[in-house]
């Protein structure tokens, strides 16, 4: 993804927790809740537990909360039992989005993301259709001021990351995700801290959005999706322009 794309996505995240706190903290304590029921309450055990708190801690998510959500998960209740779901979907202007969802009551998700696309210029597409467009990657984006380049390179690329990168902005670091948590950890131990650090998915070739009525439809659709309560993460490879995303 075009360096410009990626560090408005990470402006429009900040912005997104600060409009949509509450409802992010909820999905965010309800994939704490499935990962600890799936692998317990101990981050050092539990692989996936450890993800989600990385993402709680870049959207700031009171500790309190996170507490509590650990021990709904762990606590040995019945609770809902949910399942992991990925849409593969076409939106306008030959945009592709990968949904990630999880949910208690498939036919009732399914219902509501079709009928949601419907209403703003999506489609459900072929499986493979979508995700061959894709590549599953660690990264890590850290700000050009928290950093100095060559000392990141060199810890990164020592640590066994695939990839680096120097943009105006900052600084972007590509693993494969089995090498992800070793990396991160390298980086972290420098005091180096990270405003973007997960297992993503990033487009292999991008849509450039060249016009602001194809940017508002294509945001439109997003937002509408990453406002249902069920999905978990949106990825796209739709390109805004600076500013845009």
């Amino acid at each position: 993804m075009a360096g410009h794309s990626k560090w408005a996505k990470v402006k429009h995240f900040k912005g997104a927790i600060d409009a949509k706190r509450g409802r992010i903290f909820s999905k965010l304590s309800k994939e704490i809740t499935i990962a600890a029921k799936q692998g317990g309450g101990d981050p050092d055990m539990n692989p996936r537990l450890r993800m989600v708190l990385l993402k709680c801690r870049g959207a700031n998510m009171p500790s309190d909360n996170i507490e509590r959500a650990i021990k709904k998960g762990s606590g040995g209740g019945e609770g809902a039992n949910y399942e992991e779901l990925t849409y593969e979907v076409f939106g306008p202007h030959g945009v592709a989005l990968l949904v990630e969802l999880s949910t208690d009551n498939r036919n009732r998700t399914a219902s509501e993301i079709r009928s949601l696309l419907t209403k703003n210029g999506g489609s459900m597409a072929s499986s493979g259709a979508v995700t061959r467009l894709f590549q599953r990657k660690g990264q890590m984006i850290v700000r050009r001021e928290a950093a100095n380049e060559d000392q990141l390179m060199e810890v990164a690329l020592e640590a066994g990351a695939e990839d680096f990168k120097a943009e105006p902005e900052g600084y972007e670091i590509l693993t494969e995700p089995a090498q992800f948590e070793t990396v991160h950890k390298q980086v972290e131990a420098k005091g180096i801290k990270c405003e973007v650090a997960q297992i993503t998915s990033l487009p292999t070739l991008t849509v450039p959005l060249q016009d602001p009525g194809s940017v508002t439809e294509v945001s439109k659709l997003i937002d509408a999706l990453e406002d249902h309560e069920d999905v978990k993460e949106v990825y796209t490879n739709a390109e805004f322009p600076d500013g845009t995303a």
